[in-house]
């Protein structure tokens, strides 16, 4: 059997640049969650549903919603820290500004850091135990009304 080398090697070098540009591009992709779930929160105006997703591994708590461009109103993570402790959270690499709403372990809202820095390294504590933090768009608690005392309905606080 006889082979033409270049050839043979011109087709692997084009094999293998195709399988170095596929693993680039899946490995520089951000973290997601693995599922969406939906999250009321009951306020004073009425009820207001949220599609989350749920951050719960190690990675996809410390990536969150990094390097992403937009978030859609009506949606967040919910990132789950059990047990609950005090929180500290930042925006790095966070392209989006974000209200965070930091959540106690019986689903009340304990604080909420409003219209936060994007790409700031500045701490943001949860000023006191919790359970989960809520991330959402800018602005979201301001527009619904949602405020430190109100309840919040998901699994993971024993509610819906």
């Amino acid at each position: 059997m006889n082979f033409d080398r270049k050839a043979v090697w011109s087709i692997a070098r084009g094999w293998l640049a195709a399988i170095l540009v596929v693993g680039c591009a899946v490995a520089s992709a951000p973290v997601r969650a693995a599922s969406f779930q939906p999250l009321e929160i009951v306020t004073r105006n009425g009820v207001q549903v949220f599609s989350v997703e749920i951050a719960t591994t190690e990675e996809e708590k410390q990536t969150g919603l990094m390097y992403r461009k937009e978030l859609a109103d009506g949606k967040g993570m919910l990132f789950d820290f059990k047990p609950e402790q005090e929180v500290s959270m930042w925006m790095k690499n966070t392209y989006v500004s974000l209200d965070m709403i930091f959540i106690r372990a019986d689903g009340r809202i304990l604080r909420i850091a409003e219209n936060t820095e994007p790409l700031s390294t500045k701490i943001i504590s949860s000023q006191g135990p919790a359970r989960a933090v809520l991330e959402v768009v800018a602005g979201t608690a301001q527009k619904y009304g949602i405020r430190p005392g109100d309840r919040v309905g998901h699994p993971l606080f024993g509610t819906k």
